[in-house]
């Protein structure tokens, strides 16, 4: 005996099944790919970069530039700002791109006109 009962057909489930096979929702998703993917594989690049600099160029990576400060100092608090790039980076594209979409869908999906 099975203690789950069937969604029936017209609830919340359904209405955003229906939604995410919407031209706006399909946008949205689109917005927020086009940040969100190149972004993250130029950091995976530059996270890379910084790793095997580390691990095979250790001459390079320990050249002094100022006083105790080498090169490998400077790529690792390089990584912190560019992290906090990125973070504002989003918010900035997000307000600008992804939010006014999100806004519409969701007063589409309230049914409360904009």
């Amino acid at each position: 005996m099975s203690t789950e009962t069937p969604v029936p057909a017209g609830t919340d489930d359904n209405r955003y099944v229906a939604v995410a096979n919407t031209p706006e929702f399909d946008a949205l998703r689109r917005a927020l790919r086009r940040f969100v993917f190149p972004v993250s594989a130029a950091f995976l690049v530059w996270y890379a970069l910084y790793v095997l600099l580390s691990a095979y160029a250790r001459d390079f990576m320990s050249t002094k530039v100022v006083g105790h400060i080498n090169i490998a100092l400077i790529f690792g608090l390089l990584q912190f700002v560019s992290t906090f790039l990125i973070a504002w980076l989003y918010t900035r594209y997000a307000d600008r791109r992804v939010d006014p979409l999100a806004d519409e869908l969701r007063a589409k999906i309230e049914g409360s006109p904009e």
